[in-house]
């Protein structure tokens, strides 16, 4: 279970670098001015390395999300292990004291009751201690973490950039090549309206295209 959490912080870890690469090329580069958008090298790798990485990332938040069900549930069958193994030892020590004119039983049930009694302790402490607070709570919150979020918001939020940035882009051509064909005011026009709209969508992206 401890190699798992390692394992776990070791994947959030990942995403985070990888997270911080992808912003830092979103802050660098982009998409060329031309007649028409084109999308240069760099930023189809880039990408490419965005769908790798929400990919990855859903992917990973599935499998902790069924480590943490595998958790909860390895803890529920530990307590109530413990509880009736708590009660064992009561029944134990109760039968201990009720026949307290047998000298043996009463001793062997006795210091049995007390033994289960103090093993069943130790064990809820490591399901309190070790499970709940070592692995299912830093799993919980690796999950709803920053990194994890992050990640998947950034690949949503360029998803959207970029399909909207073509769809612009190529109503721009369009209106580029009506006015090469009939330059008349209506054209010109609606040239200008498509090019505010993508400087509006440089704008709200904050990219340099």
């Amino acid at each position: 279970m401890d190699a798992l959490r390692k394992q776990a912080f070791k994947f959030r870890d990942q995403v985070s670098k990888q997270q911080q690469a992808v912003i830092k090329h979103i802050s660098g580069s982009g998409y060329e001015s031309s007649d028409s958008m084109v999308i240069d090298e760099l930023e189809l790798l880039m990408h490419q390395q965005l769908e790798r990485l929400y990919r990855s990332t859903q992917s990973g938040r599935d499998f902790l999300r069924e480590v943490i069900k595998a958790a909860e549930a390895l803890t529920a069958v530990g307590y109530k292990h413990i509880e009736a193994a708590t009660k064992l030892s009561e029944d134990c020590s109760k039968l201990g004291i009720e026949n307290a004119n047998d000298e043996i039983l009463a001793k062997a049930a006795s210091l049995y009751g007390y033994a289960r009694k103090h093993m069943e302790k130790e064990q809820e402490d490591f399901n309190n201690k070790v499970l709940f607070t070592q692995v299912l709570e830093p799993l919980r919150a690796m999950v709803m973490g920053s990194a994890l979020e992050d990640a998947c918001h950034l690949a949503q939020r360029y998803s959207r950039m970029r399909q909207e940035a073509e769809a612009q882009a190529a109503e721009v051509s369009r209106r580029q090549a009506r006015v090469r064909e009939a330059p008349i005011p209506e054209n010109v026009t609606k040239l200008h309206a498509a090019e505010s709209k993508m400087q509006e969508l440089k704008s709200k992206y904050g990219c340099a295209w």
